[in-house]
């Protein structure tokens, strides 16, 4: 393979890589967007902003899918407990909204 090859197959990689990098965005947005549903409708109804038992159930079938993908199941739980905190973070600040607009 000479450069000029290893050079165009390198750009198609990272083309690949841009795409999906964009579509992780979009789906993380989506995602975001029903985690703050379900925060107006917990602050709404009295709930918690957090709920461990279905945190911890979501991090084991993340862990699962992750092995079944050839992922490190670390990565992906460190991934997912990142995304978690996020969630909860946005789930007391509306929470904390609520709060104060009621008052």
């Amino acid at each position: 393979m000479n450069d000029a090859d290893v050079k165009n197959l390198l750009a198609q990689y990272r083309a690949s890589i841009d795409n999906i990098d964009a579509a992780l965005v979009h789906m993380l947005a989506e995602r975001f967007r029903c985690t703050k549903a379900v925060g107006v409708l917990k602050a709404t109804h009295g709930l918690p902003p957090a709920d461990p038992a279905r945190e911890q159930n979501q991090i084991a079938r993340l862990r699962r899918l992750a092995d079944e993908a050839q992922l490190d199941p670390d990565f992906a739980e460190k991934f997912l407990n990142f995304i978690i905190r996020e969630v909860i973070r946005h789930h007391e600040a509306i929470a904390q909204e609520k709060t104060v607009s009621t008052t």
